[in-house]
């Protein structure tokens, strides 16, 4: 079968089968991790990124591809988990909005909107590495780009973009030297190949399954966790009490009277509640808002145009099922608590660390790291939730700075990011925090503190490799030293005391120890017994972090 013109409805199709293909794929891109550490989650990250975008085009499913192209740019990018979701955001939000005006795409338009996907994904990361996903994505576009010029079938076109993508998959190794030495491709290139082998397989008529894509909460986090994250607030909490959304079907005859202006129309709706997200193009205006007031939203909505696929959910009645407790209604007379000045959002797993962090300031922790990285959308509801002037984000991971950053784009307030990438750069930044600066103060500050503590990790292996020189066996105990592995034993308690003999020198002061679930109070004792037997002058302070997978993480400064 031939397709010379692609619409909205085929490329929604597209999108399904390339969120089920990578769905299907997610533990053999987790399984392609360079280092075997039991936080390989790059294809956990994506497939949870594409599955909120493909829901949200589930929801929004047009013949006119641009609308659906805008769909899948709100759902990726408010679902976006990892640097690998977020660069798949990237990818399809450059291309979106090149495509955003079009009902329908040529294959030289298609090729085109990928290059420039490439493009704002390449602007999106602060120092770009080839060999990774980036490069997997400007191959296959640069090679499309090239075919379209004389190929008008998308499925020749799609062919020849997956059988660049592979190629430029397999070439990763040669330009990350990293990959060539464990034996592995880049797991995000992969992840992106299946997406591309999921269009692919569209195009042609191969549907992989039939299963629907969306994933429910109780499978995305499990029951019994579901039930207890409603269990954390109270239903008389929830001050805007009706999740409202609706479509506004812009006419002229009310716009010419009115102007549809989306920065205004979103900034008066933002007067009604919170939880706001408003998308538009020159035909519609889709809305969602948090609310106490959804009839005077919808009133607003409708000086522009027509109202379509209305929603309203009363979200206490929902809270109240889920919990089982009784609701009660909410003072109205209440004053609304006053915004503080500065608030601090940070990321952290372990019940210890997080009571850590809120003891030297931390005002809110978001619960996450090495196995759930937190989207961008949960990041934006705790910085919401903090209700403060201005945010300071800590991500505290490498692999959630990006969502952060974003995070922090999307929101009304002044937020900024300091992109710790442990927790004792976490800690170390917020003892730097000055209340009485002015934000970009305290960024620079922070982050200049950011340098002034060294980490230290010991958690097991989760497969055989060999790395700089280690030899590494499954469940071996690993010594990581900022981010490189520089010790591998069978023995835990060996392992620790190899990588502190590494990492301490004479510039060292303080050792904090944060032991994790399955290190032992006989094994912290002796570790404490080694350092004040061959390092007597270090200060030394333990706490019981409950982190994890990771034994021990050390602080040194």
């Amino acid at each position: 079968m031939v397709i010379n013109e692609l619409n909205g409805r085929q490329f929604a199709e597209m999108i399904f089968q390339g969120a089920i293909n990578l769905s299907n794929n997610a533990d053999t891109v987790d399984a392609l991790n360079v280092f075997p550490v039991p936080d390989g989650d790059t294809g956990t990250n994506m497939n949870l990124s594409m599955t909120s975008g493909s829901k949200e085009v589930q929801a929004n499913v047009s013949d006119h591809l641009g609308k659906v192209s805008s769909a899948l740019s709100k759902g990726l990018l408010m679902g976006a988990r990892g640097n690998s979701g977020v660069i798949l955001s990237q990818l399809f939000r450059g291309f979106g909005k090149t495509v955003e005006s079009k009902s329908v795409l040529s294959t030289v338009e298609f090729a085109q909107a990928l290059d420039d996907g490439v493009g704002s994904a390449y602007k999106a990361v602060m120092k770009p590495v080839e060999g990774t996903i980036l490069t997997v994505a400007k191959d296959a576009a640069k090679k499309a780009v090239q075919a379209a010029k004389n190929e008008d079938d998308f499925v020749a076109l799609m062919e020849e973009i997956v059988k660049e993508a592979k190629a430029s998959l397999k070439r990763t190794p040669d330009l990350l030297p990293v990959l060539k030495e464990v034996g592995v491709v880049d797991s995000g290139g992969q992840g992106l190949v299946h997406v591309y082998e999921g269009f692919l397989a569209e195009l042609k008529g191969e549907k992989i399954d039939d299963a629907p894509v969306a994933l429910s909460m109780d499978e995305l986090v499990g029951a019994e966790h579901h039930i207890g994250v409603q269990g954390f607030m109270n239903t008389e909490d929830i001050e805007f009490g009706y999740c409202t959304e609706f479509m506004v079907k812009l006419e002229e005859e009310k716009t010419s009277k009115h102007p549809f202006d989306e920065t205004r129309f979103r900034n008066e709706l933002s007067e009604l509640g919170d939880s706001l997200l408003v998308i538009s193009d020159d035909e519609m205006a889709k809305v969602h808002i948090h609310t106490e007031e959804p009839g005077t939203a919808l009133a607003y909505g409708q000086r522009y145009g027509s109202l379509i696929k209305m929603k309203i959910e009363n979200m206490r009645e929902q809270h109240t099922e889920l919990v089982g407790s009784d609701y009660r209604v909410p003072d109205k007379n209440a004053v609304p608590a006053e915004k503080k000045p500065y608030a601090i959002i940070t990321v952290s797993m372990g019940e210890g660390i997080a009571e850590l962090f809120k003891s030297i300031g931390a005002t809110n922790v978001i619960e996450g790291g090495q196995t759930m990285n937190p989207s961008t959308e949960d990041i934006v509801k705790a910085i919401e939730e903090a209700n403060a002037e201005k945010v300071i984000i800590l991500p505290n991971n490498k692999n959630i700075i990006m969502a952060a950053e974003q995070a922090a784009e999307v929101v009304e307030m002044e937020a900024v990011v300091v992109p710790s990438k442990t927790v004792p750069q976490g800690m170390t930044a917020i003892l730097a925090f000055n209340p009485t600066a002015e934000i970009d103060d305290n960024f620079a500050g922070m982050k200049e503190a950011l340098n002034h503590v060294k980490t230290g990790q010991v958690t097991f292996a989760v497969r055989d490799t060999s790395i700089d020189g280690i030899t590494i066996q499954k469940d071996d105990h690993m010594g990581i030293a900022e981010g490189k592995i520089v010790v591998s034993d069978k023995s835990r308690l060996n392992s620790a005391k190899k990588l502190l003999a590494q990492m301490i020198d004479e510039e060292a002061e303080i050792l904090t120890i944060l032991h994790g679930e399955d290190a032992g109070e006989d094994e912290v004792n002796d570790i404490k017994a080694f350092i004040e037997s061959e390092y007597a002058e270090l200060e030394i302070e333990i706490h019981n972090g409950k982190q994890p997978l990771y034994s021990y993480i050390f602080a040194i400064e």
